[in-house]
Order: C-alpha cells, then structure tokens, then sequence
C-alpha cells in the first residue's frame, strides 16, 4: 500500500506554506536523582522490606516493557539485594500481550533494554503459560505467570505515572504490572476486556486480588520528574502499595511534561513508539485520547501529525488511530501481527486503524496544515517536539514568538528559520 504516485496530492499540497520554526527551551519540573543505585538501595533499607526475604526462597522480579529511565539500575539492585539476604532471584517479563505475545519476543524486549541474565546477575524466565489463582467477587478467574505462580515470593517493579486511556485510584503502576503484566496475555486480554470505560476498577480488583492470593512481598516504584529521569524511589510493602500508590500517582500527576502552549493548530510528532508510551503519543501531552476512555478532548490540537515510527517500537504501532496524519515511512514499519496482537488483547479496533499518510514528511506536515479547519493559516500555532517524552526542548511557529518571549517559563535558543527537507521531502 503506497501513494507514492499520487500526483494529485502534491499539487493539492503544493502551495500550503509551512510557517517558520524557532528552537525554545521550556522550564519543566526537573528535580532528579544523581545516584540511582544508592536510592534504590536506601528505599530497599526498611525493616519491612529485608524481612520479607527468606535464606533460600525464590524470587520473582518484575520486568516490564517500557523504556524506563534507570530501570534496569533498578531491577539489578533489587536482584543482588535478593541475592544479599539468602535468596534466589529471576527475572520474569512482565507486559501483557507486548513482544507479539510469545515468550521471545518479551525476552528480546528486554534485551533491548540491557536487561539479560548477564547484566542482572540472575535468571530470566520467559513464558506465556499462566495459572490460576483465585476468582473476583463476579467469578472472573484471576491468573498469573506460571514462574511466579511456582516462586516462593514475587517482588513487583514498575514505574507510576498516569495511564494513556483511563483514570481511575490506581493508574499505570505496581497495580496495573500485577493485572496486566503478570497476568501476561490473558490477563491483559482479560482487564481490557471488562470494557475500557471501567479499566480503573477493573486494575484495583485484579490488583487486590493479587495482592491477597499471591505471595506478593513488596513492590520497588519509580516516580518521574518532567524529564523523564527518576525523582523519587520507594520499596513498598503490599498494604502500603495499596494505601500510597494513589499519593505517588498524584505526585508523578504533577510533575508530568506538557507543551506549555494552547490552543494549537497543529502538533508535529518526530517519533511514535512503544517505548516512548504504551499509546505510541502520550495523550497526556498531546490529548489525543481514544473515544473509548471517556476523558476529555480538551485542549486537543486541530491535528497531530505523527512522521516516523521508532525502531524502539519493533513495529507495533498499536494506539494509531487517533491520530490524524502519517507518512508513508510509518507505514512501511508498522508490524501488523505485533500491532494486532496487541488491539485484539486490549479489545476494540479504533486504535490500530491506519490514518490518512503521506508519501513524505514535508507532505504530510502540509495536509495537517491544510486539514487544520478553523485555524488562521497566516498565524498558524504550531508546535513540534521529538516524541512525547521528550519536551524541554520544542520548536514553535513563528505566531507562538510574543507568547514564548512574555513566559518566564520558555527561553528562545534559536530565531525562527525555514524547517529543511532532503531530496525526498524527509526532515535532515
């Protein structure tokens, strides 16, 4: 599937002006840990937490999919801590459906992390196969990792931030690794299966469920500045992963990146990923949420346009959907049997489907210009940032220059200059 001839297009496009840009630098919350192994080592330095570890007793160490500034400092000094007290760690993926639902797959996304039983200093052991562990109060059967299930103890990390699709007491955290993560497939094609519009509830009962049926022994949780670097570190025991993720959920809340700019036209998008958010494009940043969460569309841009799918993604491109332009770059690295895999686990087929694509990315910056209905196209707000995780440094069109210049928040690097495409119309 391609447009490559699609001479039409080009001419249609051929007169839409794309306005000057400017390099700015936005102030966001960037308090952060200059020394990740020794925080971890002194969240782990609680009476609570050592107790727990028994000589000789195995131990599961949660590892999730996403690319988590510091986690692999984490999860290996979970492991030597472990190892310390008498016990027997190892790794186990935990990420629902990612890695195309196979065992190698989520291994090899680890892997890519830095994250093999050379690095870790224990075991990494892959399945998808589950077993079952209790029932909720409807009857749904709750199952978990066969590994886990068989260790003696299971220790939980992950990061809590907020999620991309829902709201709820419990977000993406300790919770959501123990519904979905641990869960593998089936718990993931289970929790999104209870309907999108009660994933809150839904990862609270599976977590409790967990947390009462499994030998959960304590959760390890990093909390994100604006930058994406570690600001906070804590070793929860199960009853205070139930009482205080919801503080640490407001406090990530807090401290999440955003374009300090409203209003816009239209939102550039350098990179879609899987690594960068499980939506491929925050919708926290970029509003872009799917219709099925109920959240508010506020504050959205008349267009987000998205130009390249990151290698980081191993071409799933799940979370698609809602965004409005593409380009044919994208396209041709979208892996439809990973991206699949992962729509028919979370349920619902609006966020895998293809939008509108350009042959390249200057052409599909003007059809978001051109498709941006109601915006005055000589004042044009438009704002490009590399990827959602990224947003201390932005470029804004020239229209945002007196707003930039009057917010003690933003510094202008750069004047305003002509954004400059190769030969084949592709951003250098």
């Amino acid at each position: 599937m391609n447009i490559h001839n699609h001479e039409t297009i080009r001419t249609i496009l051929s007169e839409q002006k794309i306005p000057k840009m400017a390099r700015v630098r936005q102030k966001l919350p960037d308090a952060a840990i200059s020394d990740i192994p020794a925080a971890v080592r002194q969240a782990l330095d609680r009476p609570e937490i050592i107790g727990s570890i028994k000589p000789g007793m195995s131990v599961a160490v949660t590892a999730g999919s996403r690319g988590i500034e510091g986690m692999d400092i984490m999860l290996r000094e979970t492991v030597q801590f472990v190892k310390a007290l008498g016990g027997k760690p190892f790794l186990i993926p935990a990420m629902g459906s990612h890695g195309g639902a196979v065992a190698e797959g989520q291994a090899e996304i680890l892997r890519q992390y830095g994250i093999t039983e050379e690095t870790m200093g224990a075991p990494i052991r892959a399945t998808m196969e589950t077993e079952y562990i209790c029932d909720l109060p409807d009857g749904t059967p709750v199952y978990i990792d066969k590994y886990a299930k068989e260790a003696d103890g299971i220790i939980v990390v992950n990061r809590i931030k907020p999620h991309t699709g829902f709201r709820g007491k419990y977000e993406s955290g300790l919770f959501k690794i123990m519904a979905i993560g641990l869960g593998k497939q089936y718990g993931a094609q289970t929790v999104h299966g209870r309907g999108a519009d009660r994933m809150g509830e839904s990862i609270e009962l599976f977590g409790n469920a967990i947390l009462s049926h499994a030998n959960i022994l304590f959760g390890v949780a990093t909390i994100e500045n604006a930058l994406d670097k570690p600001n906070t570190i804590v070793a929860l025991t199960p009853q205070e992963i139930i009482e205080r993720e919801p503080e640490y959920l407001n406090l990530a809340r807090s401290m999440m990146p955003r374009i300090l700019f409203d209003n816009l036209d239209v939102v550039v998008v350098d990179y879609f990923g899987k690594e960068i958010s499980g939506a491929g494009v925050d919708p926290n940043v970029t509003h872009t949420y799917k219709a099925a969460s109920n959240i508010s569309l506020e504050g959205r841009p008349r267009q987000v346009v998205v130009l390249d799918l990151s290698d980081g993604s191993h071409g799933n491109a799940h979370g698609v959907g809602v965004l409005d332009i593409i380009t044919q770059r994208f396209v041709d690295k979208i892996d439809v049997g990973i991206t699949y895999a992962n729509s028919l686990t979370t349920g619902g087929t609006e966020v895998p489907k293809i939008p509108m694509f350009m042959e390249n990315q200057e052409l599909a910056i003007k059809a978001a210009i051109r498709s941006a209905l109601g915006a005055d196209r000589q004042k044009l707000r438009m704002v490009r940032i590399r990827d959602t995780m990224h947003l201390q440094e932005i470029e804004i069109s020239e229209a945002l220059m007196e707003e930039a210049e009057r917010n003690p928040d933003i510094e202008v690097l750069e004047a305003p200059r002509e954004l400059e495409f190769d030969e084949n119309g592709n951003l250098f």
